[in-house]
């Protein structure tokens, strides 16, 4: 068992890297919609949306054909893509790239890591301290010390 996940690591291709390895190549596009798009890929970025060159565009019931000199498809809307097996033998094992802040989310308050201050700098403090919105929200700025309720009745009396 060990040997088998170790070894699908060693080989493991991210889809972005094998989709930039297929650039000037043959590729077959389907859409969500059921439309078809063969041609040669141009460029793919990283939200998947694909620029092909001299492209063959066929309906969705397979009984209508148009050639397009070029196209954009956005990432989207597709559906599946068939590349070329060459294109599989030519990309390179990439190691998955993390975040620097990035840690494991084994054990215990691994899952807040973005929202901690980074050593040797202050915590960023909540609130202006007044409590209940302020005087600047409507509500006199909160408790009786502060200008509420309590003390509007000690002016009228």
């Amino acid at each position: 068992h060990y040997f088998i996940q170790s070894n699908l690591r060693k080989n493991m291709v991210l889809p972005l890297s094998l989709i930039q390895t297929a650039v000037d190549h043959p590729m077959l596009i389907e859409l969500k919609n059921g439309e078809t798009y063969n041609g040669n890929l141009v460029k793919c970025d990283t939200w998947m949306n694909i620029y092909l060159r001299d492209v063959i565009c066929t309906s969705k019931d397979g009984d209508q054909f148009w050639k397009i000199p070029e196209c954009f498809i956005r990432g989207n809307t597709i559906k599946y893509m068939r590349i070329p097996d060459e294109v599989i033998d030519l990309v390179k094992d990439e190691p998955v790239r993390r975040h620097p802040n990035y840690r494991s989310s084994r054990g215990r308050g691994g899952a807040r890591v973005g929202n901690r201050p980074q050593p040797g700098q202050p915590k960023k403090q909540r609130g202006g301290g007044s409590g209940r919105g302020g005087a600047s929200r409507g509500g006199g700025g909160g408790g009786a010390q502060s200008g509420g309720q309590k003390n509007k009745k000690q002016e009228n009396s």
